[in-house]
Order: C-alpha cells, then structure tokens, then sequence
C-alpha cells in the first residue's frame, strides 16, 4: 500500500510562490500579512490538504481553538432519552464546526466533576465554556467569569451572578397553551411542573399559575424531573386528587409521554375526558397515542446561538447582549 506524504510547510510556500515564514505567518492566523499574499496561501493550503500545526498556532494566537460545552448532570441523566441533550450538542456543534473549533464535551454532575471543570478551564485548556441545563444557583459559571474566561449559558442563572445567557420564552409559551386549554372549555386544568431547581421548571410552572389566576380558576399541581417516568407517578396522583379533572399542562414532551400512559391504564380518553399539552415538541410527540399538541421550543437554534455568543465573547466583539430570549410556539395536535 503506498502512503501519501504529508503536505509540508515547505510545500505549501513553494505552491504560493512564498517564503516559509510567510506561510506559518498567515497559517497561524497573523494579519501582518498583505491580503492576496493570504489567499495566495489560503488557497494553496487547501489545494495541497495541509494541516497546519496547532502547537504553533496557540503559540501565536494564545488559543487553543477548543470550546467546553458542560452538562451539569449525571451521565444516566445525559445519555437518557431525553432529546433535549443531543438537540442542544447537535446545534453547538454545528456552529463550532462551521467556525473551525473543537467541541469539548464534559459532564459536571458532582462536586468533583465541578472542580475538576474549574481546574480545565483555569488551566487554560479552552477558549471559553458554554453551560446547559443548570440547576439552582450554581456558582460555577460566575466563578469563570471572575477569573476572566468568556462564559455563556443556556437558560437564565439562578441567583445574582452575572452571565450571559440563552433561553427560551418558558413564561409565555404556558400561558398561550393554558389559554388554549381554557377557550376550549376546559376549567380543572392540573400541571405536572418540572424540577424548581431549574430555570425552565421556575418558568413553566409560574406561566400556569399566572395563565389560571386570571382565569379564576383552581390550580392543581404536581412536581416531575422531565423523565417519563415521572410524568407517570404525577399524573396517577393528579388523578387520585381530583378524577374529574379535564386537562393537564405538562412542562416537558418526556412527561407528557408518561402522563399519557397513565391517563390510558385509568381508562381515561384523551382528549375527550382529559387534554394534554405537552412542551418541546420533540419528534417523538407527532407520533405519540394521540398525537400531542406541544409547546415548541428551538433547542437546536438555542445551541447555535449560545455557540455564536461565545465565539463573539472571545473575540472581544462590541455591543453583545447579555440575554437572547427565544420564542416559543404551541403546536396543536390532537391531544389537546
């Protein structure tokens, strides 16, 4: 079998008709170098497939090129089938892909994990750190940013650290689907509520109280951790407390799932005895028994965006915001 060599730097000067300098130069990204003589490398860099030496480049441009995505759970929590993980590395991933950096997963589930994220990034190891499904007043993110690293997270920050962020629209998208529950007639309205330790459960559940306040209406309400089974233990307890309840908002697809297991093992049609409106829209609702009517929320773009933030942290880019609110939108199907 013959080997291709590897393209040299050497090779790549010859090709554009420069020096060796010159070449490491516009490779290692300095802009001292005259426009055409960079397309002339640039151009001859990728006829040739030169990799150029990333040593070198972090030598000059004092970057490793490498972006920290963390997740602030356990690895059973991660690779669960809760769609919300792989949604949000798909669109950071894509962006840093485009942007020419390397994604560096890490999980950060425990104290130890936590220390051992701080010492990664203090070390200098990454260019910046974006964070993910953060719980309670996490001290983490905020320590970064003290220590000078460029930080953006997913969700709101509970507490007084002040980080930049990406979220979605929790409040509002609940209280569009509530109404809708309540135009349709519906008026002992129950909610399974995500973990109050988390932005997005904090939201979801105070758009339900708000949306039936104004209603008049009583409020029922049980607490689940977004997995399915737990959607399934709230909603036989809904039920337990009140069986002439006539709808439930469920503030994630994952529970939803479940309450609907539940709601078909006591006998219970969906939606002509109990509606359900779920809040995601992962691809699994549309083919759930019935089709769920859903909150849609833009995981994906939120990853893209939390990605393009940081890249503008890191490169000193004026005028950014220090929070992206995405919106939401209620899907309907036929559970509700």
């Amino acid at each position: 079998m013959v080997t291709r060599e590897r393209p040299t730097l050497e090779a790549v000067a010859r090709r554009a008709g420069v020096s060796r300098a010159t070449v490491s130069r516009v490779v290692n990204g300095s802009t001292s170098v005259a426009a055409s003589i960079r397309e002339a490398v640039n151009r001859a860099v990728e006829e040739l497939g030169y990799v150029p030496n990333q040593a070198a480049r972090s030598l000059v441009t004092q970057r490793t090129e490498s972006i920290a995505l963390i997740l602030p759970e356990t690895a059973n929590r991660v690779f669960s089938d809760d769609l919300f993980f792989p949604a949000i590395i798909r669109g950071v991933g894509g962006e840093l892909e485009a942007a020419d950096k390397q994604l560096v997963l890490m999980m950060a589930g425990s104290a130890k994990s936590h220390d051992r994220v701080e010492r990664y990034a203090v070390a200098g190891h990454v260019d910046g750190v974006m964070f993910a499904s953060m719980h309670g007043a996490d001290p983490l993110p905020g320590t970064l940013v003290r220590l000078g690293i460029p930080v953006v997270c997913s969700g709101r920050p509970i507490g007084e650290a002040a980080v930049p962020y990406v979220d979605v629209d929790h409040f509002g998208g609940v209280c569009s689907a509530v109404r809708h529950l309540v135009a349709a007639g519906r008026r002992r309205i129950a909610t399974i509520a995500g973990p109050q330790d988390m932005v997005a459960g904090i939201d979801r559940l105070a758009g339900y109280r708000a949306t039936l306040d104004e209603a008049g209406l009583a409020q029922h309400v049980q607490i689940g951790d977004f997995t399915r089974e737990s959607g399934m233990v709230a909603m036989r307890k809904l039920l337990d407390d009140d069986p002439a309840l006539d709808a439930v908002f469920v503030a994630s697809d994952m529970m939803a799932h479940g309450a609907l297991t539940a709601l078909k093992d006591a006998g219970r049609r969906v939606p002509a005895d109990v509606a359900v409106i779920g809040f995601d829209d992962f691809e699994i609702s549309r083919y759930s028994e019935p089709p769920l009517t859903t909150v849609r929320q833009p995981i994906v773009e939120m990853g893209r965006t939390m990605a393009r933030q940081l890249l503008g942290l890191i490169n000193g880019e004026p005028h950014l915001p220090d929070a992206v609110v995405l919106p939401t939108e209620l899907v309907i199907r036929e559970s509700a």
